[in-house]
């Protein structure tokens, strides 16, 4: 037995035994010497349309930005060597479709057209050369802009009053989500201040600022889920949740930047430059700081600043927007198909460094997924030291003919992420094998299964220790019931020693149990107890946060818990929203925590502000928001990210921003943080 074990953990340690493909390098899209620039034109068309149904349908990615850009790149340089014309399917792929059919269609006023890219200085000279061409003058201004990494989005607005906001879907018509685009920050449901259209589409990014993505990411590590690749990822991705409510708990925002359809357009300003003012004066967040520049010179200078401060930005961005300032030259030069001829996207070039890959690694998720991680010689990348890079799964690896000792390319993912952006094969060992899929669990040595549709792979052992550890790391989160005290460390011991092999086992730990880890842990040991003892008064939605059921974040948990009310009426009949609680070990589960007495705190008493909206705006003197978000929903309110007409409190700190101009503006009630504890009936 012993010999077996030792094996499995072997073949687990390298990996497996059962070989990859030899067709594993099929994903690069270089073609062989002998393929015709033709059948080279078919397969990079077919490839892109593949990266463009991952990226805008699914909201995922195979490849970088950069790397898909330098296929684009590659295929344009094919096709005006070989004058060979894009059909629609090509011309729709370089707009793109974002439509996923969970979500009813419905058509733009105006085309909402993409934006033709660049990559160097010489293309920026040639767009230049291009515009004053067209306009019979070099004299031309224009204002630069750095380019968020979002998801596009169009707003209408009839009298003044949001009334549908599409996705870009195919340039056309884009699916509706009006009812998550409600729940977005800088996105205000009537327009403010006066010189409002009668119609108007209101064109802009929604996003996730940099804090925002890094808090999101550590919350699901902690939680044993697979992180988001890229801020533009998670941003598109959440705005498709069917539930609403996400969209407001992972704080997307909304930057507006252009106008399609306007009825009157007399009421447009007359350049490029008085937008930010204009839109800010509606009530929506615009771009805060922008560049000008008149002729070529200025230019090339302006698009340098823009790139110098991608660093600091608190907002994910890969480029700069290039824009004719004035709206009458933007109207003579037109459009074509897929772009307007007077702006362009500068897209800055990832800063790249290459190392030797050292060893893949495989962690394991409370859900059983095995993650690998690649284990790099330690490098310095955008100013922090790098030795690891996630590969999300395992058809990544295969995907890249990844191999232990391959020199690797790394970058990082929307300037974030660190990620593998290809391999230097000229230095690739000579005795290097192909990386051997694996078949054992590194932690528990259990077979795994054949891999999930989306390339994953899994243990199936739910006793798995490191999947015991994740789930109860999940379960004591701040998120969840929040346990102080019981942290990674401890929470090894507990698994380690057997003490606990599913979250209800901490509610039956004792005292001299714990003793036996040695006498002077006693006071850590007691402080420990209370915690538990405490989170059994947590409310029911943390519990259900804590069980880790597929698809329930913190936003549906509410939802769940507003519904049924008790932890055994969530139990009794759950099943109806979440089919995965009527599997066997979730009944048990929850029976067990039940009987044990968790989540025994009742609801609220008084919801007195039930239909109340409050909305935070600055720092407090002693509460964070997460802490006065829980008081408004104790009392059945509920904070939202945008002031409006809707919102009856708006909750001021110190350093407020735009939500109190605008909360003056429409002569909602201001209160501190005193005047809340006063109406929260607090000392």
């Amino acid at each position: 037995m012993k010999l077996f074990r030792f094996l499995l953990s072997f073949a687990a340690a390298c990996g497996g035994v059962i070989p990859a493909s030899a067709a594993a390098a099929a994903g690069a899209t270089a073609p062989a010497p002998e393929t015709s620039a033709a059948r080279e034109i078919t397969d990079l068309r077919r490839e892109l349309a593949r990266h463009d149904r991952i990226y805008h349908r699914e909201s995922a990615a195979e490849i970088s930005d950069a790397e898909y850009d330098r296929l684009r790149q590659r295929l344009a340089e094919l096709e005006r060597d070989r004058t060979v014309a894009a059909s629609s399917v090509e011309t729709a792929a370089v707009i793109g479709d974002d439509r996923t059919g969970r979500f009813p269609t419905r058509g733009h006023r105006e085309r909402m057209l993409s934006l033709d890219k660049v990559y160097a200085e010489p293309d920026l000279r040639a767009f230049h050369r291009r515009v004053t061409t067209a306009l019979g003058r070099g004299d031309v201004a224009y204002v630069i802009e750095p380019k968020y990494d979002g998801l596009a989005l169009s707003l209408t607005y009839e009298r003044g009053e949001l009334v549908r906001a599409l996705t870009r879907g195919n340039g056309r018509e884009g699916e509706e989500v009006t009812a998550n685009a409600l729940r977005i920050v800088g996105l205000p449901r009537k327009l403010a201040g006066g010189l409002v259209p009668d119609v108007m589409e209101v064109r802009g990014e929604v996003y996730v600022p940099l804090a925002t993505f890094s808090e999101v990411n550590a919350a699901r590590e902690a939680a044993g889920e697979a992180r988001f690749a890229t801020p533009r990822n998670l941003a598109a991705g959440t705005l498709r949740q069917a539930d609403a409510d996400a969209v407001a708990q992972r704080g997307l925002r909304f930057v507006a930047f252009g106008v399609g359809a306007c009825e009157p357009a007399a009421v447009l300003p007359e350049t490029q430059r008085a937008w930010p003012a204009r839109f800010q004066a509606w009530g929506f967040s615009a771009i805060a700081e922008t560049w000008t520049a008149r002729g070529l010179d200025e230019l090339v200078r302006a698009v340098a600043a823009c790139g110098r401060t991608r660093g600091v930005l608190p907002f994910p961005t890969d480029g700069a927007v290039v824009k004719v300032d004035a709206l009458a030259a933007q109207r003579e030069l037109g459009a074509s198909e897929t772009a307007p001829r007077w702006a362009v996207a500068y897209k800055f070039a990832p800063e790249q460094v290459e190392t030797r890959l050292l060893a893949i690694r495989f962690q394991v998720g409370r859900t059983g997924v095995l993650t690998p991680v690649a284990e790099l010689v330690p490098v310095s990348l955008g100013g922090t030291k790098i030795a690891r890079a996630t590969l999300h799964n395992l058809s990544e690896i295969t995907r890249r003919d990844l191999r232990i000792g391959d020199t690797v390319v790394l970058e990082k993912a929307g300037d974030v992420i660190p990620a593998i952006a290809g391999v230097n094969r000229s230095l690739r060992p000579a005795e290097a094998p192909p990386f051997p899929r694996p078949i054992a669990c590194p932690s528990c040595y259990a077979r795994v299964g054949p891999g999930d549709s989306d390339g994953s792979i899994r243990c199936p052992n739910r006793e798995c220790p490191a999947q015991i550890r994740r789930r109860l790391e999940h379960f004591a989160s701040r998120a969840a019931v929040e346990i102080a005290g019981l942290g990674p460390v401890m929470i090894e011991t507990l698994v380690a020693e057997g003490w606990v092999k599913e979250v209800a086992d901490l509610y039956r730990l004792s005292r001299a149990e714990l003793l036996t880890l040695g006498h002077d842990h006693a006071k850590s040991v007691d402080r420990l107890l209370a915690a538990i003892r405490q989170s059994k008064q947590t409310e029911v939605w943390r519990v259900i946060h804590g069980l880790g059921l597929p698809q329930v974040g913190a936003a549906k948990a509410k939802e769940l818990a507003r519904q049924y009310g008790t932890l055994v009426a969530f139990a009794e009949h759950g099943a109806s929203r979440v089919p995965a609680l009527a599997e066997a070990h979730y009944q048990m589960l929850v029976a067990d925590l039940i009987a044990l007495g968790v989540g025994s705190a009742p609801p609220p008493v008084e919801a007195k502000w039930a239909g109340k909206t409050f909305a935070l705006t600055g720092t407090l003197p002693t509460l964070s928001r997460a802490q006065v978000t829980a008081k408004i929903e104790a009392m059945g309110g509920k904070v939202s990210g945008s002031v409006s007409r809707n919102t009856h409190y708006v909750v001021a700190g110190d350093d407020p921003g735009t939500k109190l101009e605008r909360a003056h503006k429409l002569d909602l009630p201001v209160i501190d943080e005193a005047e809340l504890r006063r109406m929260l009936d607090e000392p």
